[in-house]
C-alpha cells in the first residue's frame, strides 16, 4: 500500500493539529487522534493510540473498532507483540500477515480467529521521549509497507509532541523518573539485547520482546532488568 498524496498528507497533518491543540484532555486526545488516523488512511481499518508508562502499561487508550480494543487488550495482557515492539524499540514495526509472522507467538494464536492479518505500528516520539505507538490493523494480508510506515511516523510526530503538551500537569504524560531513565539508557537496554540474542540465538525483537516479559514480571523498568542481565554477567562474557 503506498502512502498518501502529498497534498491530502499535509491536509491531514494539520487537521491532528487543529484537533489536538484546542484539546485539553489526554483521553479525548488520544480518541480524536486515532478517529482522525483510521479516516485518513484508505481502505477504512481499525486503528488504536495507546500511552504508556516505564513498565509498558497503559495509561490511556482510545480505538476505533472492537476489533482494535480486542487485540490490543490480548497484546498488554501477554505482554509481547507489534505496538509494545514498536514502543520499547522506538522504531516502525509493520506485519505483512499474522498468520505467518512468528515474532509474537502468542499474540499470533491469541488473534488468529479475529480479522486481524497486516499491522502498522510506530511510536508516539516527543523529542527523544516515546510516549507509546499508534496502530493500523486490517483484515487483508500485505497492506503495508515502508511508506506507509513514513505516513504514519509522520502523524505520529506531530501528535506526540502535542500531546506531551496538553495539560502537563496530567498524570499519564508526566515525564516520570523511571521514563526519564529508559530514554537516557537505550544504549544499555540495546546491550542487554545484545546478550540475549548470542546467549540464545534470538532475533532483536523476540530479544526486547524477552526483555518486556522479565520487566512486567517483576514490575521494574526495561532500564531495571537490563542492568540486571548486564551486570550479573562474569567480566569474561561481557
Amino acid at each position: 500500500m503506498t502512502g498518501l498524496p502529498l497534498d491530502d498528507l499535509t491536509a491531514t497533518i494539520a487537521r491532528i493539529r487543529g484537533l489536538l491543540l484546542t484539546e485539553e484532555k489526554v483521553d479525548r486526545a488520544v480518541s480524536l487522534l486515532a478517529r482522525a488516523i483510521k479516516e485518513s488512511m484508505p481502505g477504512n481499518p481499525g486503528t488504536g493510540v495507546s500511552l504508556l508508562d516505564a513498565g509498558g502499561k497503559r495509561t490511556s487508550s482510545a480505538s476505533t473498532d472492537a476489533m482494535v480494543e480486542q487485540a490490543d487488550a490480548i497484546q498488554y495482557s501477554l505482554g509481547e507483540g507489534p505496538c509494545l515492539t514498536a514502543w520499547a524499540s522506538e522504531e516502525v514495526v509493520i506485519i505483512d500477515d499474522v498468520h505467518t509472522d512468528d515474532r509474537w507467538p502468542r499474540w499470533r494464536d491469541a488473534v488468529l480467529g479475529m480479522p486481524v492479518r497486516s499491522v502498522v505500528s510506530t511510536p508516539l516520539m516527543a523529542g527523544k521521549e516515546a510516549l507509546g505507538a499508534l496502530k493500523i490493523y486490517s483484515a487483508l494480508p500485505g497492506q503495508y509497507d515502508e511508506s506507509t510506515g513514513r505516513v504514519l511516523s509522520l502523524f505520529a510526530g506531530t501528535a506526540a509532541t502535542l500531546l506531551a503538551h496538553i495539560q502537563g500537569s496530567e498524570a499519564p504524560l508526566k515525564m516520570t523518573e523511571s521514563l526519564k531513565a529508559t530514554v537516557s539508557s537505550r544504549d544499555l537496554i540495546n546491550r542487554a539485547c545484545g546478550m540475549l540474542m548470542e546467549r540464545h540465538g534470538i532475533s532483536h525483537d523476540q530479544a526486547m520482546q524477552e526483555l518486556i516479559k522479565n520487566a512486567r514480571a517483576a514490575g521494574a523498568t526495561l532500564v531495571e532488568v537490563s542492568d540486571q542481565l548486564v551486570t550479573r554477567v562474569p567480566p569474561a562474557e561481557r
